[in-house]
This record gives structure tokens, sequence and C-alpha cells, in this order.
């Protein structure tokens, strides 16, 4: 299968390199010339603009976009519905707020134009293990591109499937991100507990290590944090500033809306939001009452 693909950033270029590994014929576009030049390099087809892109593939014509979301790809999906033909299909395979893939299939349905929400979990590591595809569109549409999704999913028969109509696919991958800032807040908070256990000197990637077969809180994330801690234990040269990049935001507005309790991915979310305050004025003004009302002790900024 012959596609378009827009983005070549990180996880975008590996994905072409594992569709072009597959046997798919790939035509790249990136406003950034190094990168298309790079998966030229891998065996794409480069492109210099989108409508080269649209001119080199034969209709019915597959564009996947891997673009930040919001705005970049909100202009793209302009640029590419002005392009594009009946019979056409656009899927976005980045992390876009599901209204906005709701509304987007609704548009391009108005001209024509299929529509697939890709959601897909894997970051660095899919193009040797595969991605895991949460992908929401109608039926017939997504059958079309099944030969794709076979390629870039650790398997044929796992790891991908369609969970639903426009935008599904992107709601699907929104709780899950909120899922994984529970998980990795939880494993963060029970390192920090073993770590201020001084008494025992514990090797910590030893302990990810034995957690890692046969216990119940195993998991890929686990390896992830052995790894991590191989060299040093104390992350010396890491900062504590954690980002978010929106899907956490969305999952407990969603949660908000459905009236459905989700505390323990609200309080990693606003961990998060903690983790960058070098010198909270809340933490600040506590203290402050503590003095007040019982006279604790309150330490001083030294003047320099």
């Amino acid at each position: 299968m012959k596609l378009g693909m827009v983005g070549l950033g990180k996880m975008g270029a590996n994905m072409a390199q594992r569709l072009l590994a597959g046997g798919h014929q790939v035509v790249a576009y990136d406003p950034q010339p190094a990168a298309v030049e790079a998966l030229a390099a891998a065996g794409a087809e480069p492109a210099s603009s989108l409508a080269e892109l649209g001119e080199r593939l034969q209709p019915p014509r597959s564009v996947w976009l891997m673009v930040p979301s919001g705005d970049p790809t909100e202009e793209t999906m302009t640029a590419l519905a002005d392009l594009l033909e009946p019979g056409d299909t656009v899927i976005d395979g980045g992390n876009s707020n599901y209204h906005d893939s709701q509304r987007r299939a609704g548009l391009l349905a108005k001209r024509g134009i299929g529509f697939i929400d890709v959601g897909t979990s894997g970051g660095v590591w899919g193009l040797a293990e595969g991605y895991s595809l949460m992908i929401g569109g109608e039926a017939e549409v997504v059958a079309r591109h099944r030969p794709l999704f076979e390629t870039l999913a650790p398997a044929a028969d796992r790891g991908w499937g369609r969970v639903g109509g426009p935008g599904a696919g992107h709601f699907v991958k929104m709780v899950h991100n909120g899922i994984e800032y529970g998980l990795m807040q939880a494993y963060a908070e029970g390192f920090e507990i073993m770590k201020a256990k001084s008494e025992f000197s514990l090797d910590l990637k030893q302990v990810a290590d034995i957690w890692g077969s046969g216990s119940v809180v195993r998991s890929w994330l686990l390896e992830l944090i052995g790894e991590a801690l191989a060299g040093d234990q104390e992350l010396a040269e890491i900062e504590g500033w954690v980002a978010d990049t929106g899907e956490g935001r969305w999952t407990v507005q969603e949660a908000i809306d459905l009236d459905v309790p989700a505390p323990v991915i609200t309080l990693s979310l606003l961990r998060r939001f903690r983790s960058r305050q070098a010198d909270a004025y809340a933490d600040r003004l506590l203290a402050a009452l503590r003095n007040r009302f019982g006279g604790h002790e309150v330490h001083r900024v030294e003047e320099e």
C-alpha cells in the first residue's frame, strides 16, 4: 500500500521506517527538508510540499499525519481538505483532542473524504517493538487500511483494533495517558519511600528487576525504571520538572463532565504541576500560618 506521511518527528519517522520495512511505499513530507532527506535515504519518496505529496499518490489516496496537536494539525488538515478528493482518507495518528477529531471527521465527510483517528502508543520503542494502535473511524474506511495497522502493530493479530466511530481512537488514547500518569506517580512515590529508608541501603535497580518478574506490579514502565536507575540511582543530573502534554488534563476534564470520580489520575496531574514550582507560594503561606497560630518554627530565607 502507498501512503503519504506528513510529520517526520521522531515517532513519525520511526513509523514510516516500520512501514517501509513491511513492504509499503511511503511518500514523505515535513516542513524541515533535512527530515525528508533522512527518510528518503531509508527508501521513502520525498515530497517538497503537501501538493506534491498529493500528486505522488494514486487515488484513493491516504495521508497519515504525525503532527503536533492543536493549530499545526488543524492547519495541515485544512490544507489537505483542499487538495484531496472524495474517496481519499486522512489519518491522524497524533494526540489530538477527540472533540477536534469528531469535528474534523464531520467536515471531511461533507467533502466525501474519510477520516481515521489513531491513538498511538509505543514511543521511541515502536520502531522495533511495534505500536499500540487505538483506532476510530467508519468500519469500511478502517478495514481498507488494515494492512497499515497490521504492519505498525506488534503483530498482525494483536496490539491494534477499531474501538469505535470517529473520535473513539483519540478518546481511548486520552484515557490511556491518564492511566499512565497514575501508574508513573505510584511507582515514583514507592521508590522514593524505599530511597528514604537509608537503614537498608536498598539497591533500587535490583528491586525494580526483582519486581519485573512474577510480581503483580510488573510492567514495561517498571523495566524503564530499572534502566533509568542503572547508572546513577540519585538521578543527580535530572531536574525534577515534569511536563504534561495535555491528555491528562483532558482525561480529568472528561471525568468531571461525566461525574466519574478519578482521584488518582487527578492528583497525578496536579503533582506534575507541583513539580514545576521551585518555591511554592502556598507552602510559604502554610509555614506562616503555622507560625501565627501555633508559634511553630519558620525557616527564614538567608540573606546573601
